[in-house]
């Protein structure tokens, strides 16, 4: 009984954690003004589908397949926020075109109806020289 229990070994001191290098923000038009722009780009009476939509963005430089959840969310929100109409199918596949019918509620100024409608007019405007 005259033996006293060690105290506890107090566990090792951690290092701090080490802030790791914050990637860089990525420049460039988002996957929404892209397909936008591919849209209003597109003659196609019945609108762009699907495949022909990835296809586009693929030959202008997008990851399509690395990044193909996000075209897919992108071209369900715009259904739903009104920019784009699905003319075939359901979901995000089938096909899309502008909504050119894009109606906000009674009273609305313009600019209101402009951000319902999400059509960046920087997509359509020509740069400055």
């Amino acid at each position: 009984m005259a033996e006293a229990a060690p105290a506890a070994a107090a566990p090792p001191a951690k290092a701090p954690k080490k802030k790791s290098a914050s990637k860089p923000k990525k420049t460039g038009p988002s996957v929404r003004d892209l397909i936008v722009k591919t849209v209003s780009a597109s003659k196609e009476r019945s609108g762009v589908s699907l495949a022909a939509l990835k296809k586009a963005l693929s030959a202008g430089g997008y990851d399509v397949e690395k990044n193909n959840s996000r075209v897919k969310l992108a071209i369900k929100s715009l259904v739903t926020n009104g920019t784009l109409v699905q003319t075939k199918g359901t979901g995000a596949s089938g096909s899309f075109k502008l909504n050119k019918n894009c109606k906000a509620q009674k009273g609305s100024s313009q600019e209101e109806i402009n951000i319902y409608c999400f059509i960046p007019q920087r997509l359509f405007s020509e740069p400055p020289t």
